[in-house]
């Protein structure tokens, strides 16, 4: 199995999520399903059934975290020294040379990325175009609308 590339912030968040599922919702299901037993014919009984339901989807996402946690690569972008490019983990300032608009993403992993917050993938066309670039370096990012300039203004490890 190949690494994943996760950052130190999103590992944590992996981490919590499976300290909830493991220590909340899966003793809180298992009591459900007790109680859904008690109740008698389970044939024709709706919260036994969504009680089951929910226990399938709380142990497969238990499995999924743990693959993801194993196989992960967790980089912590404050510690990197990547002599000004563009790599995971790093906040990159850009310029739409075309409309003039700034703005600032971070590159992170896929279960991190969320652009509200200017997080993005690096499996994204915008994240791939940049991985590699300097401050000053023009990247062609492949859109919906078309091709579309990004000005690399600054590069951080934060």
């Amino acid at each position: 199995m190949s690494t994943i590339p996760i950052t130190k912030r999103g590992a944590e968040k992996l981490k919590e999520e499976l300290h909830r599922l493991k220590h909340v919702e899966r003793p809180a299901v298992v009591v459900a399903i007790a109680e859904a037993r008690a109740q008698g014919d389970l044939s024709e009984n709706a919260e036994y059934d969504a009680a089951k339901d929910k226990q399938g989807f709380i142990e497969g996402r238990i499995k999924e975290i743990e693959g993801k946690l194993s196989a992960a690569q967790i980089i912590d972008p404050s510690s990197l020294d990547a002599g000004g490019r563009v790599v995971f983990g790093s906040t990159v300032d850009l310029e739409e040379e075309e409309s003039g608009e700034q703005v600032t993403y971070q590159i992170v992993g896929d279960d991190e990325a969320d652009l509200k917050l200017g997080l993005i993938s690096i499996s994204s066309p915008i994240a791939r175009a940049l991985i590699g670039k300097e401050a000053g370096d023009v990247a062609a990012v492949q859109a919906p609308g078309g091709v579309r300039n990004y000005e690399v203004i600054e590069v951080r490890y934060i």
